[in-house]
């Protein structure tokens, strides 16, 4: 930040997972102007008086929401409730959930918000592929997706530390170097890490959503959503580590079809999918059969063997014909209405039956 600013300002940098007594005799050595720091550390120091707040002068909160989402709000809240009065507040959060907007409203009196759009929810120099995996094996998809086109460095997604381990200890037992990122590793662990990734030591990272926004990791050339998140928004974050810089970016996110509706919300959003399938070895465009299913039709298409009674209709005809054309028209209805429920029928089978074979 010095050197990216010209100025010749003294800064320190208070963070867990690293030498906290070097830290205070830095702190003792040299009083900063400006200090970076996560905020247990700065929790940390402020509680037990190592660090004097009486004269800070701005105080900016940098990634909000995922303060919020790790649970570090109270920690802000303790040292905000101590700074001056007239201290400078501000916040930078790609998304402002009810409880955050609750908190800043706490210390900020008619904010000035700004809000910097985007023409384009991700890149545009990303591909972004979706794969419904049906009755296989999702671990499997992963590892001919991680192994098919040997990607430059390939970053996965996964919900929890438990399936993060899961995944790293399936992928080495294949043979693979993996790295692993997540809340459950110290600052120091996730500190090496990175370095060993940035140095090229690692072609595969597996790690939680704390990959998507709280670390920069440079070169990801393909993002697999091994699963969708609770939080939506999270996957426009994870697929943005890729596609970086105008290089090009390949992201595939995998589902089942019961999941289709969450793409959905999705597409609302902005975000566009690309239906791809593994054949012979590579990604192939395919048709989705849930989507034929969803287009309805605004009204009731007519048999053409209908077609004639209708046209029929028009001129004068002896009574009881119109009766005739309607109870042909319901019949032709009732017959489509059959084959939908039996397609339904079929199609909760084979849902029961995909939920068998993964209990197995």
């Amino acid at each position: 930040m010095r050197d990216a600013s010209g100025l010749n300002i003294s800064i320190a940098h208070f963070a867990g997972g690293t030498d906290r007594e070097r830290q205070l005799k830095k702190l003792e050595n040299r009083k900063p102007q400006l200090v970076i720091a996560t905020p247990g550390r700065l929790y940390d120091f402020v509680q037990k008086k190592n660090f004097a707040i009486d004269h800070v002068k701005a105080f900016i909160i940098d990634e909000a929401d995922m303060t919020l989402d790790m649970g570090f709000l109270e920690n802000i809240d303790y040292v905000a409730k101590r700074l001056p009065k007239d201290t400078l507040f501000a916040a930078f959060s790609a998304t402002i959930p009810v409880k955050l907007s609750n908190f800043l409203r706490k210390y900020m009196d008619h904010p000035e918000q700004i809000v910097i759009g985007s023409k384009t929810i991700i890149a545009p120099t990303i591909k972004n592929d979706l794969i419904d995996i049906g009755s296989k094996n999702r671990k499997k998809i992963l590892y001919q997706l991680l192994t098919m086109g040997q990607p430059y460095l390939a970053l996965v997604f996964a919900n929890t530390k438990q399936k993060v381990d899961e995944l790293t200890e399936f992928l080495q037992n294949q043979g693979m170097k993996v790295a692993k990122i997540h809340g459950g590793i110290t600052e120091r662990q996730r500190k090496r890490t990175l370095r060993e990734v940035e140095n090229g030591q690692f072609q595969y990272v597996v790690a939680t959503d704390l990959a998507a926004r709280g670390l920069d990791i440079n070169g990801v050339s393909l993002v697999i959503n091994y699963e969708i998140p609770r939080d939506l928004e999270f996957v426009i974050h994870r697929i943005g580590r890729t596609g970086r810089n105008g290089l090009s970016g390949h992201a595939v996110t995998l589902i089942r079809e019961e999941e289709m509706d969450r793409i959905e919300e999705l597409e609302k959003m902005g975000l566009h999918f690309d239906f791809v399938e593994i054949k012979n070895g590579e990604l192939v465009p395919r048709k989705h059969y849930h989507r034929r299913n969803n287009r309805k039709a605004k009204n009731h298409k007519i048999d053409t063997k209908l077609n004639g009674y209708v046209k029929k209709e028009k001129r004068k005809r002896k009574p009881g014909y119109k009766k005739k054309i309607k109870r042909a028209i319901q019949e032709d209805k009732m017959q489509k209405r059959k084959l939908e429920q039996r397609h339904e029928v079929r199609k909760a089978k084979r849902l029961r039956k995909r939920r068998r074979d993964r209990g197995r």
